[in-house]
């Protein structure tokens, strides 16, 4: 008499089995267990599931789908695979409701150690991206004394004001705000911390975001009473820091750094920013502010690096007439370069949120 192995039946456990073995490449978990897989449907051998990705743009959705699809049509039984791709941007696991903005997912702070590094084309170019990921997107304009996204956006339009509530101006499908709007042309703000402290409560609390899966925060460079009261106001998923290449730049890029730990911030990466120039004409390079500082020092200080952006005329000329580079359709180097940062700026939120521990509710 011989033997003969049973195979396995075709249902939801098995194909849920076989689904084990697809990871998310930076997670290193597999898709199952992370709660990616949904809509899981069998009927004749045929079978349909979605997979649900923890992020926009998502840079290993391709790789995963393929895998998913042939894991499945590897079972017996599996005349036809259907898998279908979607994405929903994480929270921190367990976070509760922040009352000033119930509704935000995340917050992003993108800083700088020194003014003129291109912080505010940085988080302009790096919101709109996330938005154009099918993100919903708000961007806070905290540089106080030198507003520069509603230019950097070409958001002219002022917020509109109903009910004690401020309706913010939506750009290129993100929502804005800035002081910019609320000041006479070329009039300074000259003001003391409680001020600052009060323009960063109202910018959160009174300002109709509604519900965002990022909300980027320009803040002024250096490290001042508004990076203090952001981060005693509302918790932060992390923050991005920009630098030039330089080892000046990255030496007062280091002490916003150790402010943020010492808030208990998350440090999302270093981008670095004026990275070099390729000249239009020759196409001769020259790393004008030295080359690859941002990443040694994120190698050294063991944060992740999250791109280089070239110093370029088209970046430039993009922010001064209010229409930001990534708008260009072209795929253009400089393009390339925001879309590698926007990428590794929602994996690194993805990663934060995935490692956040939970919190423990008593009812």
């Amino acid at each position: 008499m011989g033997f003969f192995k049973r195979e396995e039946a075709l249902n939801e456990n098995s194909v849920l089995a076989a689904l084990r073995a697809v990871k998310d490449p930076d997670l290193q978990r597999d898709i199952v267990s992370l709660g990616m897989v949904k809509n899981l449907n069998i009927t004749d051998g045929r079978v349909s599931f979605l997979v649900e990705l923890n992020m926009p743009a998502f840079p290993g959705k391709d790789e995963i789908k393929a895998e998913a699809r042939d894991v499945v049509a590897k079972l017996p039984g599996v005349h036809d695979v259907q898998v279908s791709m979607t994405s929903k941007v994480t929270s921190k696991i367990g976070s509760q409701a922040n009352p000033l903005i119930p509704n935000v997912r995340n917050t992003v702070a993108v800083a700088s150690g020194k003014g003129g590094v291109g912080k505010s084309t940085v988080a302009a170019n790096l919101a709109i991206l996330l938005a154009k990921y099918g993100a919903k997107v708000g961007l806070m304009d905290a540089d106080v004394y030198g507003p520069s996204i509603p230019i950097l956006m070409g958001a002219s339009e002022a917020p509109l004001v109903s009910e004690n509530r401020i309706i913010p101006p939506v750009m290129q499908s993100v929502k804005l705000i800035s002081m910019g709007y609320f000041l006479p042309k070329d009039e300074a703000v000259i003001w003391r911390g409680p001020m600052l402290h009060k323009m960063v409560q109202q910018f959160l609390g009174e300002v109709d975001w509604g519900e965002l899966d990022y909300l980027v925060i320009d803040l002024p460079p250096g490290t001042g009473d508004i990076q203090l009261s952001l981060c005693q106001t509302i918790p932060l998923s992390g923050a991005v820091i920009v630098s030039t290449p330089q080892d000046l730049a990255l030496q007062v890029a280091s002490k916003a750094i150790a402010m943020f730990k010492k808030l208990n911030t998350p440090i999302l990466g270093i981008v670095e920013n004026m990275s070099y120039y390729v000249c239009s004409h020759c196409g001769e390079r020259d790393d004008i502010f030295g080359h690859g500082g941002a990443r040694k020092a994120s190698e050294k200080l063991g944060y992740p690096f999250l791109g280089e952006i070239p110093l370029s005329s088209r970046i430039r000329a993009g922010s001064d007439s209010g229409q930001p580079v990534v708008l260009d359709e072209t795929d253009s180097a400089q393009s390339k370069a925001f879309r590698e940062v926007a990428t590794a700026v929602a994996t690194q939120v993805s990663l934060v949120n995935a490692s956040a521990p939970p919190t423990v509710s008593i009812e």
